[in-house]
């Protein structure tokens, strides 16, 4: 298994992340991908860097207009009267929290033109503060998604998307928590291009609710979900257990939310029912929205998820043996990601030997 990331991933330097009322340092930093290198490096992967493969592999799940805000944004933010050092959006309209699915989950088009209108429109909470080189880094990372899936295309069996910025919080066009682009949507559609039928499985502590919305209504990608109940808990609007898909996605969309407090084998558990929901669909490829943030000692974890289960999930998606793209997502306790990712890729790699 190769590792793919490119140092332009650790440019995007948020400093302000809104959360209970407060602008805090982020969690979301460079660091979490300086010590997954590290430590899968020490497995003795090796790593190279994502190929630029073009825009037509992001715009394949992201509208055209949203990709011209991030590539712009921050310089037109810069030129307004009292501008901030990031650009954050101070309104919020409706819309910006889909009711429904339609159109991959992209909205009608925006009338406004403004940078302030746009900035409102495009980014959907205060984790996703662009700074200077922000969209260098999230292109660099939807380009490490897309490189992977091409290694997987090529033949490899598997490969190790090292993205940072994470992505599935990110619609078709809105950034949310902490993403920009989905790159796991960026790699499923590449994979479509030899595969009828991909599935994606999360374990991310959060729902990938961008990821759910961009392939809601299609039949071809299973999208399954194991995580925090989001009852109380980001991100509140979608991930819910009665969303199965509409339309032609009907039964292809599967959420297991788990209550505070849940343990190992209750997510264990919820893994295993997604994988073998995944098999039920006919999936010939896979995609893993690999997260470490259910480990009980992240600080944005309310499960009570220990070391032993990224490792049993590792086995569990390792004996799919599918073609594969693990694509990474949260983990933000240094410490959990030096043990639990390391765990799961061994796993994994021994499973679906």
């Amino acid at each position: 298994m190769q590792i793919v990331f490119s140092d332009r991933q650790l440019v995007h330097r948020p400093r302000q992340y809104g959360v209970h009322g407060r602008l805090v340092a982020p969690v979301e930093n460079a660091s979490r991908a300086e010590t997954l290198l590290a430590r899968l490096a020490s497995l003795g992967l090796s790593h190279r860097e994502p190929d630029d493969v073009g825009l037509a592999a992001i715009t394949a799940v992201h509208t055209e207009d949203y990709v011209r805000f991030l590539a712009g944004a921050w310089p037109r933010f810069q030129a307004l009267k009292n501008a901030g050092p990031e650009v954050l959006p101070n309104v919020h309209p409706y819309l910006s929290q889909p009711s429904g699915h339609s159109g991959g989950g992209a909205r009608r088009k925006l009338r406004a033109t403004g940078i302030l209108a746009e900035a409102g429109w495009y980014i959907g909470d205060l984790s996703c503060a662009m700074g200077e080189r922000t969209h260098e880094a999230v292109h660099a990372s939807a380009m490490s998604a897309a490189s992977a899936a091409d290694l997987v295309l090529a033949g490899a069996p598997s490969a190790f998307a090292l993205c940072r910025p994470p992505g599935h919080h990110a619609y078709a066009d809105r950034a949310s928590g902490f993403c920009f682009l989905n790159n796991a949507a960026i790699a499923a559609q590449r994979l479509r291009q030899a595969y009828a039928k991909v599935a994606m499985i999360d374990f991310d502590t959060h729902h990938g609710d961008g990821t759910q919305t961009i392939f809601y209504e299609r039949g071809d990608v299973f999208v399954g979900s194991v995580h925090t109940d989001p009852g109380e808990y980001y991100p509140f609007y979608l991930g819910y257990g009665d969303e199965r898909g509409i339309g032609e996605g009907e039964g292809c969309n599967l959420n297991i939310p788990l209550p505070f407090g849940a343990n190992d084998a209750a997510y264990v558990a919820g893994v295993e029912k997604l994988v073998e929901a995944a098999v039920t669909f006919g999936a010939q490829a896979l995609v893993v929205s690999a997260g470490w943030d259910a480990h009980r000692d992240d600080p944005l974890s309310r499960l009570d998820v220990g070391d032993a289960a990224y490792p049993a999930i590792g086995a569990l998606i390792g004996r799919m043996n599918l073609p594969t793209v693990i694509v990474q997502e949260g983990g933000y306790s240094l410490p959990a990601v030096a043990t639990s990712a390391p765990a799961f890729v061994e796993a994994f790699l021994e499973a679906s030997r």
